[in-house]
Parts: structure tokens; C-alpha cells; sequence
């Protein structure tokens, strides 16, 4: 099995649907020759060339309706946002436009349209550079949201989107790019809509996205030193959710904890956190505990933007609250 990072995972994922489907083509701000911001779309311009690997004018909106009317007379675009943050510019089009062609046609359009887009904190990219905001568009009937946290899940979900007839929006975090893990040889698509069980416990649920699955995963290993066994849930769809998975953990360990770098208040957590207490309050032996950032803009200063987000340490402390053991 090769060990790729989760930068080539997403490359090899694109350049394997542009081999095998002429009307797979790329296109987004700086993508072509320079690769794109963040580097992932480096080499796809020399092998497909021009006409598929596409450098698009400074307009979000331009580039999310270009796409949008490719997807419609059968192309299957993959739209690159610079930043997530800039998918503010593009929302009439995505709110209204990819979202509702399919319903409001009664199924005779469809629009197989991806959108790839990166964002998060970390590395000090300032307010406008690093809001997490996909609880924004799980809210919109018509999109579909993915955001994958492993190498692997990034393939099997984007080839997945990719051939998926309804606009989708995978979101990826810039602080996991780098990270590697072995791979199958083989692409395998992941379902969107299901759930992954990042390891399994007794005690606590942590149902976490995005880049709070590896720090929900060193907060479970200082857990263990207390004896608190974590179960960890990935959801890597959130729309649609698999409510299956997240209840049946729930109803194993009877606490829940959700986290998200997003901020709390709104976020895609409180909608996790209904469910639950809907689907599973019969079950729970505590309050759901809810783990985000602080309600404020990021700041540019490092200090000051790792004690907006949420770190280890907080889900340490939502887990050891949830069980009776919190300060």
C-alpha cells in the first residue's frame, strides 16, 4: 500500500478521475502552472494541459457559475476555492442557484458539480483567511458537505463527489495536508453519508470533524491514562449525516462530546448534538458537551489564535466533565 499525504491523496484522486473520465476537468484561481495556493493541483496542468487544468479570472462568483453551467450540460467540474472564506463571494450561486436547479426541474437537470476549498487555523492567516463555515451549507437543502481528515478518506470521498450528480462542497483543512498514511493501490470510494469509527471505548462518545479528529484522538490517549475509554466518531459527510452511526455509539457509551474548530455557538456540533438528544436521550447519562472556538474573529498573533480554537486540552477537559471527573 503507498503512504501518500493527505496533499497527494487529494492530487491523485483528481488526476486518476481526469484520466479515466474526459469530462472530469479542474479549474479555480492560480490551479494551472503555479498548482494553486496550497500546492495540490501541482503537475495536473503538465499532463492534461490547458483545456482541463484551468486558470480562472479573481471572481468566486464567475468561477462557482462557470462551473455550475458546465456541470449542467454534462461536465463533471471540480471548482478550487482559494480560501473557504471566499465562498462568501460565491453564495447566491451555491445557496440558490447549484442547489436548486435539480428540485425546481423536477429532476431533469442534474449538476455534478465539486467544489474543493481549504481553510482552518494554525498558522496565523489572520480573520478573513481561516474560518472554518460549513455549518453554513449543511443548511441549504440541494448541497451536499464533506469534510475528510485522513489521506484515505480524502480519495474515497472526493472520487465520490466527483460522480455524484448533486453539487457537493469538501472541505479540507490546511494543517492536514501534510499528514500521511498508507493508502489502498487502488482508489476506493466512500459513500457520502458514512461515518467512520476512529477507534473504538466504553465510556464517552467523540464525535469530531476535520482537523479535531487527531486532536480528539491525543485527548483520548491522556483519557486512557485516567481510564476513561474514548470512542471516536468521524462523520466525514455531514450532509447527509449518518445518524445510524453516530446514535449506535451513543447508546454504547451513553455520553457524547462533539467538536469542531468552527465556533461553537451555530455550528455544525449543535446540529449533532439534536440529533442526539432526539435520537438518544433515553440513552444519555449526562449533558452533551459541545467543543469549539471562542465566539471571536481569529486573531493574526499565535498566541492569541491558539486560544481561540479549540484545542486537546478542551476535549480532554468536555471528556472528563462528561464522565464526572472535571475540575
Amino acid at each position: 500500500m503507498p503512504e501518500l499525504s493527505y496533499r497527494e491523496a487529494v492530487r491523485d484522486t483528481l488526476a486518476a478521475a481526469m484520466r479515466a473520465d474526459d469530462d472530469v476537468f479542474v479549474m479555480g484561481e492560480d490551479i494551472a502552472e503555479m498548482g494553486g495556493s496550497m500546492g495540490v493541483t501541482q503537475g495536473l496542468f503538465d499532463e492534461f494541459g490547458p483545456e482541463r487544468v484551468r486558470n480562472t479570472p479573481i471572481s468566486e462568483m464567475a468561477i462557482v457559475g462557470a462551473g455550475i453551467g458546465a456541470a449542467m450540460q454534462g461536465m463533471r467540474p471540480v471548482v478550487e476555492i482559494m480560501y473557504e472564506d471566499f465562498l462568501t463571494l460565491s453564495m447566491e450561486q451555491l445557496v440558490n442557484q447549484a442547489a436548486k436547479h435539480r428540485y425546481m426541474s423536477g429532476g431533469q437537470l442534474k449538476v455534478p458539480l465539486t467544489i474543493r476549498t481549504q481553510g482552518g487555523a494554525g498558522w496565523s492567516p489572520g480573520a478573513q483567511h481561516a474560518q472554518q463555515l460549513e455549518a453554513w451549507f449543511v443548511h441549504v437543502p440541494g448541497l451536499k458537505v464533506a469534510f475528510p481528515s485522513t489521506p484515505a478518506d480524502a480519495r474515497g470521498i472526493l472520487w465520490s463527489a466527483i460522480y455524484d450528480d448533486n453539487p457537493v462542497i469538501v472541505f479540507e483543512h490546511r494543517l492536514l495536508y501534510p499528514i500521511k498514511e498508507q493508502v489502498p493501490e487502488k482508489i476506493e470510494p466512500i459513500p457520502l453519508g458514512k461515518a467512520r469509527i476512529v477507534q473504538e471505548g466504553t465510556d464517552v462518545t467523540v464525535i469530531a470533524i476535520g482537523p479535531l479528529v487527531h486532536r480528539s484522538v491525543a485527548a483520548a490517549k491522556e483519557a486512557a491514562e485516567d481510564g476513561i475509554s474514548v470512542e471516536i466518531v468521524d462523520p466525514r459527510t455531514l450532509q447527509p449525516l449518518d445518524v445510524e452511526t453516530l446514535v449506535a455509539s451513543v447508546k454504547k457509551t451513553n455520553r457524547a462530546v462533539v467538536a469542531h474548530e468552527a465556533v461553537t455557538r451555530g455550528g455544525f456540533g449543535a446540529e449533532v448534538a439534536a440529533v442526539l438528544q432526539a435520537e438518544a436521550f433515553d440513552w444519555l447519562d449526562a449533558p452533551i458537551e459541545r467543543v469549539g472556538a471562542k465566539f471571536a474573529p481569529l486573531a493574526f498573533a499565535p498566541a492569541m489564535e491558539q486560544f481561540v480554537i479549540p484545542q486537546p486540552a478542551d476535549v480532554l477537559a468536555a471528556i472528563r466533565k462528561t464522565v464526572g471527573r472535571g475540575d
